[in-house]
């Protein structure tokens, strides 16, 4: 089979008789997998010798029974209630969707051991083992949708009036001019949600915050602001807060994090982080993960007037305007990396990927155009700056 839906569902494509393999493997095959969730998810730990426990072994007999069903069959899995129960579990009792995700991971990892072993022990032929290792991730990234599926309808459920009321917060601590202090303390109250003594604003795209908002930590406060998604994080210098972000927006997808501000300033953090993410909409930053707006202040600074700084770069860049376009790139890379090294010849020779001789004549050349410019401490800072602002740095 070829269609989209083997791609999707590839246990279509295994023979039946391959359930008649890996059926006498269940019962301890789900015993391995809870021990191993036991051992490899601290978060459960506990949890596994009570009600919480139960519900989950149960979940994992259904996922492995329904899974070998499936291949015998050829037919459509997973069933989905089992699996949206332990997502919106999950949020009923605080955790991060990431906790169950792990487990279900953890798993899919022991399945695919044992698997392989009584594969191996039937002869089943090296194609088959390799589609049924491709069945048993798809299958795990099936049930983790079903999972953040009720995850997330549990956290629209519990929101309720709180929610609207944390949203209203946020609105509040970001307005620009900024509200009475007396409404956001009152805000906060009725929303059951301390201000911290400092915080900053996560800013992310609106298309995000599905994915994003649930991996947040559990006291940050999100609403839409305009046209991107606002996460207050309280005590933003907390040693775990860069990694929880971290984790939250991912290392393919990026968010914004404005500086670190007393409650009262929080409009100056959302303005901070506004500004990161248009920078990485100019591609003047990368952007891949919690871009800081402290990382970046020079950029900033910068781009806070931007008639003032292409003032900057027409003056300090003036001696190369008369030059043919190739031998002006080339003069402009090369003085970009002098200014980087420190006017250290073979660093600037190794950066251009020329021979030292060469960066020497070059460095002649921009010392002619420059002069005085090139050792004057405060004309070289300008000249630095002019090539930021002009991407060249």
């Amino acid at each position: 089979m070829s269609s989209d839906a083997s791609i999707l569902r590839p246990w279509h494509e295994l023979p039946p008789e391959v359930a008649a393999v890996l059926r006498p493997e269940l019962p301890a095959l789900s015993r391995e997998i809870i021990d191993a969730v036991r051992v490899e998810v601290p978060s459960y730990a506990r949890g596994l010798e009570g009600p919480f426990g139960r519900g989950l072994t149960a979940g994992v007999e259904e996922a492995l029974r329904q899974f070998v069903d499936g291949i015998e069959a050829g037919g459509r899995m997973p069933r989905a209630r089992v699996y949206v129960d332990l997502g919106r579990g999950e949020m009923r009792a605080g955790r991060s969707l990431d906790t169950l995700l792990n487990a279900y991971r953890v798993g899919a990892r022991v399945a695919w051991r044992r698997f392989a072993a009584a594969g191996e022990a039937a002869r089943l032929p090296p194609p088959t083992l390799y589609r049924l290792a491709e069945s048993i991730f798809a299958y795990i990234d099936a049930l983790s949708a079903k999972s953040a599926e009720g995850y997330a309808l549990e956290q629209s459920a519990a929101a309720g009036e709180r929610n609207a009321r944390r949203q209203r917060l946020v609105r509040l601590l970001v307005r620009d001019p900024p509200a009475d202090p007396h409404d956001v303390e009152d805000a906060a109250r009725e929303a059951d949600w301390r201000l911290p003594e400092a915080l900053a604003v996560l800013a992310f795209p609106e298309q995000e915050r599905g994915r994003v908002v649930g991996r947040l930590p559990a006291d940050a406060i999100v609403e839409l602001v305009g046209d991107v998604v606002v996460a207050i994080v309280p005590d933003p210098g907390r040693s775990d807060r860069r990694r929880q972000l971290a984790r939250a927006v991912g290392p393919r997808h990026h968010a914004a994090l404005g500086p670190s501000v007393p409650w009262h300033e929080a409009a100056l953090s959302l303005a901070r982080a506004r500004d990161v993410l248009a920078l990485v909409a100019e591609d003047a930053v990368p952007g891949h993960g919690v871009i800081r707006a402290d990382d970046h202040a020079a950029a900033l600074l910068l781009r806070s007037d931007r008639r003032l700084a292409q003032e900057l770069i027409d003056a300090r860049l003036a001696p190369l305007d008369g030059l043919p376009a190739g031998s002006r790139a080339r003069l402009l890379a090369t003085l970009a990396a002098w200014i980087a090294a420190q006017g250290r010849l073979q660093v600037v020779a190794e950066q251009l990927h020329v021979h030292p001789q060469t960066a020497r004549y070059r460095l002649g050349q921009l010392r002619e155009l420059f002069g005085e410019a090139l050792d004057d401490p405060r004309q070289r800072f300008e000249l630095e700056l002019a090539l930021r602002a002009d991407g060249a740095l």
